[in-house]
């Protein structure tokens, strides 16, 4: 078997550095650095670890998630989950930065339960306690 400890980083492909940037702060992660490299990159990084790398060459005229917004149901990572220890306490603190909950909450059977939401480039983010 191989090895694997965690995961390293997400990568979502986004429009506009500033926008993202401002929308993932006001959820605690930190700037670390960009862009760097060919495609370019910038990366943020979560207290907790979670680091995510913004590739910055998405095309400005496209609106819809093509994994989430069309009838198609394509291949590919659909969205991130972020486990949270109160998901009414996530919900309330979304609320109070007005970024709306596009789903949920839902509650499972065994007592786990999730909302969505959207980030500026309509990437889904689920916020996850567990059961």
């Amino acid at each position: 078997m191989l090895n694997i400890t965690r995961i390293n980083h997400i990568g979502l492909r986004v429009r506009d550095l500033n926008t993202s940037r401002a929308f993932y702060e006001k959820l605690g992660f930190e700037f670390i650095i960009g862009p760097v490299g060919p495609e370019p990159v910038a990366i943020m990084e979560h207290p907790c670890g979670v680091n995510i790398n913004f590739i910055l060459n998405a095309s400005s005229a496209e609106t819809l998630n093509i994994l989430m917004d069309v009838p198609q149901k394509h291949t590919g990572y659909t969205h991130m989950a972020l486990q949270v220890t109160d998901v009414q306490a996530a919900q309330q603190f979304l609320n109070s930065i007005h970024c709306p909950i596009t789903e949920g909450p839902v509650v499972l059977p065994d007592g786990a339960a999730f909302i969505f939401i959207r980030d500026p480039d309509g990437n889904v983010i689920e916020f996850h306690q567990p059961a």
